[in-house]
C-alpha cells in the first residue's frame, strides 16, 4: 500500500524554484531515506509533504486523501520530528507527552496508557517527572521523537533526529525507528550522516537542485555506479597544485577535496592507485590512502559532486 506519493510538485518562493516537479512515493511499513546536499529542496518537500505549505502545481496524497495545509484529518495521523528539539522546558517529559498528546486529540485513559508506552518506547521512563532541560542532548533528542509518537502516527517524518548527540544515543533512535516499522509506521527520514540512512533505509530517494536525481534501494543504487571505483587518500601538505595534479590523471572523473583528505573517482579498472600515490609523495607525502567498495556515500557523490555536509572545497 502506498502511504504517501508526490507526483510533479513544484513550489516556488520568488524567483527560487525548490521543488521542480518531484515524484516519489512511500510505502507502507517502509523507512524511506531521503538525501540531499544544501538546497536541494529535502525540507520544503517535507513542509510541503507535512502540510505546512502548499505546492504551486502538482499532487501529494497521503494516507488516501489529498494533502493540504487545511487538512486538520491528516495532520491527526501524521507524527513530525524537526532538527530543533521542540519540547516545554519547564515541563517534564510526561507533561510534555500530555500535552502533545491532547493537541492530537488523544484523551483520558487512552492518553494515560500512550505516555507510558512512548516513555518507555523511547527509554525515559525512569525520568518521566524530570524536566527536559536538566536532560542531556540525546535525552532530549529522545523526548521530541517521543512527542511525536504519543498519538501513534501512521506516518512519521524524522528530519534529522539525530543532530549533536552521543553515539549512544544515535544508536538507540536508529533501532527505535526499525521497531517502529514492525509497529506499522511507516518512517520517511533525513539525515546528514550517510551512514544512517545506510544502516535502516529501505529504500532512498536523492535529491539535487529541486529534483529527484536517483531512487531505489541501496544495491540498486550501488549498481548505477558499478562502473566507478573511489580512492581515498589523506596528505601532508594538501595544496591547490596537488588537487589539479589529481584531476589531471587519466581515468579522473571527480575529486572531492576536504582538507587534508581527498576522495578521487575514476572509472572502474583504471588502475589509478599507483597513481594517485605517486602523485601524492611528489607533492609532499601521505599519511592514508584506501581503494573502497561503492558505498551510499559514493553514490551521492557521484551522483551530485558533493559531500552530504556541503563541506566540499572544490567539486
Amino acid at each position: 500500500m502506498t502511504v504517501a506519493n508526490l507526483k510533479d510538485v513544484v513550489k516556488r518562493f520568488g524567483n527560487v524554484q525548490a521543488l521542480d516537479h518531484v515524484s516519489f512515493d512511500i510505502q507502507e511499513g517502509e523507512v524511506l531515506g531521503l538525501l540531499g546536499p544544501n538546497g536541494a529542496g529535502k525540507t520544503t518537500a517535507i513542509r510541503a509533504l507535512a502540510g505546512l505549505i502548499g505546492a504551486d502545481s502538482g499532487e501529494i496524497i497521503l494516507l488516501g486523501e489529498k494533502q493540504d495545509v487545511n487538512n486538520i484529518r491528516l495532520k491527526q495521523h501524521m507524527g513530525l520530528v524537526t532538527q530543533e528539539v521542540t519540547v516545554f522546558e519547564e515541563l517534564s517529559a510526561e507533561e510534555n507527552l500530555r500535552f502533545f498528546g491532547g493537541l492530537y486529540g488523544v484523551k483520558g485513559d487512552t492518553l494515560h496508557q500512550r505516555v507510558k508506552e512512548t516513555l518507555e518506547f523511547v527509554g525515559l521512563s525512569e525520568h518521566a517527572k524530570k524536566a527536559p532541560g536538566k536532560f542531556s542532548g540525546g535525552m532530549q533528542r529522545r523526548l521530541n521523537i517521543a512527542c511525536a509518537l504519543v498519538h501513534s502516527p501512521k506516518f512519521l517524518i524524522m528530519d534529522e533526529p539525530t543532530v549533536g548527540i552521543d553515539p549512544q544515543s544515535r544508536s538507540y533512535i536508529l533501532e527505535s525507528v526499525k521497531r517502529l516499522t514492525t509497529q506499522g509506521t511507516t518512517v520517511l527520514y533525513t539525515s546528514h550522516y550517510m551512514e544512517e540512512v545506510q544502516a535502516i533505509a529501505d529504500r532512498i530517494v536523492i535529491m539535487d537542485l529541486g529534483r529527484v536525481i536517483a531512487s531505489g534501494t541501496l544495491d540498486e543504487l550501488i549498481g548505477r555506479i558499478q562502473h566507478e571505483e573511489t580512492i581515498r587518500i589523506t596528505v601532508t601538505n594538501p595544496t591547490a597544485t596537488l588537487l589539479e595534479s589529481f584531476r589531471a590523471i587519466q581515468g579522473v572523473k571527480t575529486v572531492i577535496q576536504k582538507g587534508a583528505d581527498y576522495a578521487i573517482v575514476s572509472g572502474a579498472g583504471s588502475g589509478n592507485l599507483n597513481r594517485v600515490l605517486e602523485v601524492a609523495q611528489q607533492n609532499g607525502g601521505v599519511s592514508n590512502i584506501s581503494a573502497d567498495k561503492p558505498t551510499l556515500e559514493d553514490v551521492f557523490l557521484t551522483l551530485t559532486g558533493k559531500k552530504l555536509r556541503d563541506e566540499e572545497t572544490n567539486s
